[in-house]
């Protein structure tokens, strides 16, 4: 990205790099036009903080992504604990109910992340196992190595993910 003298110049040419993938990419996350506009307006807002307190270059794509992300899941935390408290007369309303399959598509993202931090022999294991259905023998007849092993690697990729989705602020510790 061009450094630009003024501060307002910076947040303008962000916003014409970077408005329409973040609007396209909230639009994926909360299946709601009008959610993704108001997620798109927070993460270049917070951008702008960034960029006025460091008094640095502007956030890169990167960043901007995960500020997106991070509003959606703050979002639907904050939705599904005024549905918890809610009183039970009150009838669900559709938008309650996207909730779920945001959080969905949110623990698919998380998870396809995580998956990327594990070793390719761990992965390939975990996706023949989970993703693929196959048997510890039809998965060791494929890569060509012992049942044991894949057993063996099954639990330790099993493992390393549990510990990988804690570090990223998913699930409990039990």
């Amino acid at each position: 990205m061009l450094t630009v003298e003024r501060p307002s110049d910076q947040m303008l040419q962000l916003y014409h790099h970077h408005a329409a993938p973040l609007r396209r990419y909230a639009f994926r996350l909360t299946n709601n036009r009008t959610r993704a506009e108001d997620v798109v307006q927070e993460t270049l807002l917070r951008a702008w903080r960034h960029m006025l307190s460091t008094e640095g270059e502007p956030p890169v794509g990167a960043w901007l992504f995960t500020v997106a992300r991070n509003i959606v899941i703050d979002g639907s935390r904050t939705a599904r604990f005024r549905c918890e408290i809610s009183s039970p007369e009150v009838p669900e309303l559709p938008d309650q109910l996207g909730a779920d399959e945001v959080n969905a598509a949110l623990d698919r993202m998380l998870l396809a992340e995580a998956l990327t931090h594990l070793p390719e022999t761990h992965r390939a294991v975990l996706s023949r196992s989970f993703y693929l259905g196959w048997t510890t023998r039809q998965i060791a007849d494929d890569l060509g190595i012992a049942e044991g092993t894949v057993k063996s690697r099954l639990h330790y990729a099993l493992r390393r993910l549990r510990l990988i989705m804690l570090e990223m602020g998913c699930g409990t510790n039990t």
